[in-house]
């Protein structure tokens, strides 16, 4: 299927596609924030820079969008056009948490992945449970901990990305 856009439309669509300051990290950092929790964004210093950094607590929070990240979920759907390029892109970007991941924790920090499923569309927690999960595992002691939305996992994979 050829695409709907002419490629100046497109790329106009792409450039505006943010990499922070998404909506379900803002959910998030507002909620914490109430929360009484303090934190610091993006810090330039750790590994894959984290959205959400919890020095007190040496904890992070990386919050993953579906689509990008290649999430098992109803939100990913690879692309119909370009598919090569697509399924490059997002296991490379799979590969790229995987180690940023794993950095994070060699260098004593928790880490705490929220996935975009868990606050959009029909698999949607309660943002009072995902929040009370979110600042339960920056007080506790996991090492780390995943929170995604509740949904049977597809019948039919569309994209085959194994994570290291």
């Amino acid at each position: 299927m050829a695409d709907v856009h002419n490629a100046q439309q497109r790329q106009f669509n792409m450039r505006r596609i943010r990499g922070k300051d998404t909506k379900p990290e803002m959910a998030i950092r507002r909620g914490l924030h109430s929360l009484g929790f303090r934190y610091r964004l993006h810090a330039r210093a750790l590994p894959g820079r984290p959205d959400l950094v919890f020095s007190r607590y040496r904890a992070v929070i990386l919050v993953h969008g579906c689509f990008w990240h290649g999430h098992q979920c109803p939100l990913f759907r690879l692309p119909s056009t370009r598919t090569e390029f697509w399924q490059s892109k997002i296991e490379s970007n799979r590969q790229r948490d995987a180690k940023v991941h794993a950095a994070l924790l060699a260098e004593g920090w928790r880490v705490l992945v929220v996935w975009e499923c868990s606050l959009k569309g029909t698999s949607k927690l309660p943002l009072k449970v995902l929040l009370d999960t979110a600042a339960d595992f920056v007080k506790g002691g996991e090492a780390e901990k995943i929170i995604e939305g509740v949904f049977n996992a597809p019948k039919s994979v569309e994209l085959d990305i194994k994570s290291e």
